[in-house]
């Protein structure tokens, strides 16, 4: 059963922005910490920004001031509006959520492990 679907990605010039949408199931949307992760080509998948339940958010340093990170419970939707991008943000980005506190872990937030649940990705190419 498929609890996190993304959409939202494509191919736009340096500086476009974007907004990406991940819609879960109404028991995947209550959990305490939903994500977004992204892995570059050739590279490990890795945090990109985190929203807790209680409100906080936590944003990776190379797009903190241009990627927001928000939620939609009407929707059960997650978002992750990004602006001014870059040739080096180009990925595939996934959605994730774990039901527990711990996944929300100021230091291991940005690990794949802390996460139980994944959608399939979506792409996102910025071209320079």
């Amino acid at each position: 059963q498929v609890q996190l679907v993304e959409s939202g990605g494509g191919s736009v010039q340096a500086g476009g922005s974007l907004r990406l949408s991940c819609t879960a199931s109404e028991y995947v949307f209550r959990s305490f910490c939903m994500a977004w992760f992204r892995q570059p080509p050739e590279k490990e998948r890795a945090g990109v920004a985190l929203i807790i339940r209680d409100g906080r958010i936590i944003y990776r340093d190379a797009v903190k001031g241009r990627f927001t990170i928000s939620r939609d419970d009407d929707r059960k939707t997650l978002y992750l509006e990004m602006n001014n991008l870059k040739p080096e943000d180009t990925a595939m980005y996934y959605c994730a959520a774990h039901p527990q506190p711990f996944a929300c872990s100021p230091i291991k937030w940005t690990e794949i492990s802390s996460f139980n649940t994944w959608g399939q990705g979506t792409q996102v190419t910025v071209s320079s």
